[in-house]
């Protein structure tokens, strides 16, 4: 395992779990110079694993794995969800949909944590959780760095305490969920804002994400304080990646993000539709359960191609998508930042 040298290699390919992260999207962008993460969230242990292993057949490079720590399961969570459910029944009922039903788990969480003490990849990031202090120790006991997000600044010294070895410091650009431990619902802090906070309250590195689509915006948020730079929405209309076709046309064709818990109870950042303009008052904070109550209409709109029924996550930098081939895209930003910096 070959750790990251941040100093030589400060771009970092996102995670963007349902769908868009691929192997060969992460194998494209470690070709053209940049870390890539793997999205372990929602596999099953059993394809991560898979992902693992065809990674490490197409690059040497590091790499990293993202995993959901399991969110808290309130006893209020289950009845918001139905009751949520039923001010989207006539909305799903015209489509021809029946909801899932409301549930919670944990996305199975020991068992990936057993995979990536095995598999030791350079880095594994949390998102939406932190872990317990023995999985950070037993990851780092094999040589693998972990890193959680979070949103606000005074996250930093509940990392601390948990013995990180560096922050994801997500700024309020950033598309798809938001990532931290406590999903407030409040707006926080703008990436180059946060991330000068952050680094007055710690030592430890960190990857800043947030609305970053070029080499030059990646050069600006080093320079108030970030070790490394993550881009996501940049990469999803690479041919590689697994953006279905109905959201690359919406990120080139549509304008104005939001903030919503519509989708799956979780605060996360998409294109407006009318599905976020109906519905994100009455969402609950209730993730995983609106999760699994919108997932059939969700996979419905994604394969019929009815953009308002897709959550059509993306970062506010959308409009500025370059769909290039995933590795052109990586050099083109290493060598924008390079002449920036």
């Amino acid at each position: 395992m070959t750790p990251v040298d941040w100093s030589a290699q400060p771009l970092v390919l996102a995670p963007m779990a349902g769908g868009p992260s691929t192997v060969a999207l992460a194998a494209a962008a470690a070709h053209g110079g940049l870390v890539p993460f793997l999205a372990g969230a929602y596999l099953t242990p059993d394809r991560l694993r898979a992902e693992l292993a065809e990674l490490r057949s197409l690059t040497s490079a590091p790499f990293g794995v993202n995993v959901f720590a399991p969110s808290p399961d309130l006893p209020t969570m289950e009845q918001d969800a139905l009751t949520y459910a039923a001010s989207l029944a006539p909305w799903a009922a015209a489509a021809g949909v029946e909801l899932g039903t409301p549930r919670y788990d944990d996305d199975f969480f020991a068992a990936k944590v057993d995979l990536l003490v095995e598999a030791a990849p350079a880095l594994v990031s949390f998102a939406f959780a932190w872990p317990p202090a023995d999985v950070v120790g037993r990851l780092q006991q094999v040589g693998t760095e972990v890193w959680v997000t979070v949103n606000e600044p005074p996250e930093v010294e509940w990392a601390q305490a948990l013995g990180v070895d560096g922050l994801v410091v997500q700024g309020w650009e950033a598309g798809g969920h938001r990532g931290g431990p406590v999903d407030t619902g409040d707006t926080q802090l703008e990436v180059r804002a946060l991330v000068p906070e952050v680094a007055r309250r710690t030592d430890l590195p960190i990857m800043a994400a947030g609305g970053v689509m070029t080499g030059a915006e990646a050069a600006d948020v080093l320079g108030v304080g970030a070790t490394a730079v993550a881009l996501g929405t940049a990469f999803l209309g690479c041919p590689e990646a697994g953006t279905a076709p109905v959201h690359r046309h919406a990120l080139t064709h549509r304008t104005g993000t939001t903030v919503t818990r519509a989708f799956t109870g979780r605060s996360a950042r998409a294109l407006t539709t009318t599905w976020t303009e109906l519905f994100t008052e009455a969402a609950p904070a209730a993730y995983p359960h609106v999760h699994h109550l919108t997932a059939p209409l969700r996979a419905h709109g994604r394969a019929t191609g009815e953009a308002e029924l897709v959550n059509l996550w993306a970062g506010t930098g959308h409009e500025r998508l370059r769909s290039l081939p995933a590795a052109e895209l990586a050099r083109l930003l290493v060598g924008e930042l390079a002449e920036a910096r």
